[in-house]
C-alpha cells in the first residue's frame, strides 16, 4: 500500500513539475541545438555554452516580443504554438514514460501519453501567454 501511495505521489509530483517547466522546452531544445553546432564547428565548451545561452535568450525574447506587439491572434497563436509543440512532445515522452510500465495496452499508453502532451501544451500557451502580457504591461 506504501508503495502505490509512493508511486501516485511520485506521478503527480513529475506532472506539477513539467506543467510548471512546460515554458522552457523551445528554449532548451534551442541552447542545445546552438550548443551542438558550436561544438562541430570547432567551438570550445566556453563558447558552445555562450551560444546555448544566446540562443535560448534570443528564442524566449522573439516569442515575447511577437505577443507584446503584434495584434493579429493569428499571428499570436503561431508564436504561441511555436512554443508549444516542444512542450507537447516532452508531456508526451513524460506520460507514456512514466506510464509504460503499469499499463499493458498499447493503445491506452498512446491516448493517455496524447493526452498528457496535450494537458502539457496548453499550459505551456497559458502560462506564455500569462509571461508576455505581464512583460508588456509594465
Amino acid at each position: 500500500m506504501t508503495l502505490i501511495l509512493l508511486a501516485i505521489s511520485l506521478t503527480i509530483t513529475a506532472c506539477v513539475i513539467a506543467w510548471n517547466l512546460a515554458i522552457y522546452a523551445l528554449p532548451v531544445m534551442a541552447a542545445i541545438t546552438a550548443a551542438q553546432f558550436a561544438w562541430g564547428a570547432g567551438a570550445g565548451v566556453l563558447m558552445s555554452g555562450f551560444a546555448a545561452a544566446g540562443a535560448a535568450l534570443l528564442s524566449v525574447a522573439l516569442v515575447i516580443a511577437v505577443l507584446g506587439f503584434a495584434k493579429n491572434p493569428v499571428l499570436r497563436f503561431i508564436a504561441l504554438a511555436l512554443f508549444a509543440v516542444p512542450a507537447v512532445i516532452a508531456g508526451y515522452a513524460l506520460v507514456y514514460g512514466i506510464t509504460k510500465n503499469a499499463i499493458d495496452s498499447s493503445l491506452a499508453l498512446n491516448l493517455l501519453g496524447g493526452i498528457g502532451g496535450l494537458v502539457i501544451g496548453v499550459s505551456a500557451i497559458v502560462n506564455l501567454n500569462v509571461l508576455g502580457e505581464s512583460v508588456f504591461s509594465r
